[in-house]
């Protein structure tokens, strides 16, 4: 486990603005309104595309079991903004597992135009009781496909 309390494979933790460091990906298509008063895309817009790639990796996970009542809620989110870019086009966002807590899910982010990073990020979600509406410790099963996906198993 490394200072930041992100276990990897030697103690290193991903680099976000690496291609090789994500296996599940989404494509999102980059729109003529994502663009601000300065010419490029705002940040909310890459906020909003990286919300694609962390429901596509946490529903792609929890999904599998039949939990009705379960959900995520996002608690924090951090975005490191490292190149500005333009509509038209498309980019790539990259997710993973970076740490699985007792309540709460640890995810990384990387936001790719081909092969340039011009985003990266980290979220911490946390799971939620549809029903009570509190934080609750996901379910065994869902627990341990999180941990194997974050290679803490």
């Amino acid at each position: 486990m490394n200072d930041s309390g992100i276990k990897t494979e030697d103690n290193v933790e991903p680099d976000l603005k690496s291609r090789a460091s994500f296996s599940t990906w989404a494509e999102v298509s980059i729109r003529y309104s994502d663009q601000d008063s300065m010419g490029h895309v705002n940040n909310v817009a890459i906020a909003q595309y990286i919300e694609v790639a962390r429901t596509k990796l946490i529903y792609g996970l929890v999904q599998q079991f039949d939990h009705k009542s379960l959900e995520f809620v996002l608690a924090h989110v951090a975005i490191d903004y490292h190149k500005e870019f333009h509509y038209p086009g498309t980019v790539d966002v990259g997710a993973l597992i970076l740490r699985v807590g007792n309540k709460s899910l640890t995810t990384g982010y990387g936001v790719f135009l081909g092969d340039v990073c011009v985003a990266s990020a980290r979220s911490v979600n946390v799971f939620f009781d549809m029903a009570t509406r509190t934080a609750i410790a996901p379910p065994d099963n869902v627990r341990a496909i999180l941990l194997a996906e974050a290679g803490q198993s």
